[in-house]
């Protein structure tokens, strides 16, 4: 979890993030790597003897759950084949207006920029995005550290299209969300930047 939540990570920070002692990390680090589900890379940071720096590999990231995974797929394969590519467009919008709806329920009383963004993030996990919110300067950091869905997402790019639609949506008119990690693309994470939108970009 701590791999996966924070990205690459040395033994120590893992064991000053678990509270237990380096030893304990390195011993279960070992198991997961006899079991294929961690990998380790050396890294110098200048003088002195370089890091090892531990990450999850292909099938670390497999244990966390990728909901229905294959059924999905094969759904839209289905869908795909009879409907062509207008059905599955309507099958993701179908699928944003019941979300939209959901979410915006979710919210309600939540009258600040960061009161929707921790209602979205708590709606978010425990559909299994494992989500969290950052401050960054003025602006904010929205990350979801896995995708339960990135098996559809992968076939078929429609759903992250949708996805982001669906949080400019939600989150209000007065703000910009921007996508800046993307898993598809080899992130280890998904991440947006939500901003204020300004007086030039309103008019």
């Amino acid at each position: 979890m701590t791999l996966k939540t924070r990205g690459p990570q040395s033994v120590a920070v893992i064991a000053k993030a678990m509270d237990v002692t380096a030893e304990a990390v390195r011993q279960q680090m070992a198991r997961l790597h006899a079991d294929g589900l961690v990998d380790s890379e050396s890294r110098s940071a200048g003088r002195g003897r370089p890091t090892q720096i531990w990450f999850l590999t292909e099938a670390g990231h497999a244990r966390f759950p990728d909901t229905h995974a294959e059924m999905t797929v094969q759904m839209i394969g289905a869908v795909r084949q009879v409907f062509g590519e207008e059905g599955v467009d309507k099958l993701i919008q179908v699928r944003e207006a019941a979300m939209l709806g959901s979410y915006r329920e979710a919210m309600r009383g939540a009258n600040s920029l960061k009161g929707r963004l921790e209602r979205l993030a708590e709606v978010r996990s425990a559909e299994g995005y494992m989500a969290e919110l950052r401050k960054d300067g003025a602006d904010f950091l929205f990350i979801e550290n896995h995708c339960p869905i990135c098996s559809a997402a992968k076939a078929c790019m429609g759903f992250c299209r949708s996805e982001l639609e669906l949080f400019n949506k939600v989150l209000g008119d007065e703000v910009v969300v921007e996508r800046e990690e993307h898993i598809l693309t080899g992130a280890r994470r998904c991440a947006y930047r939500v901003r204020k939108r300004g007086p030039a970009a309103r008019s």
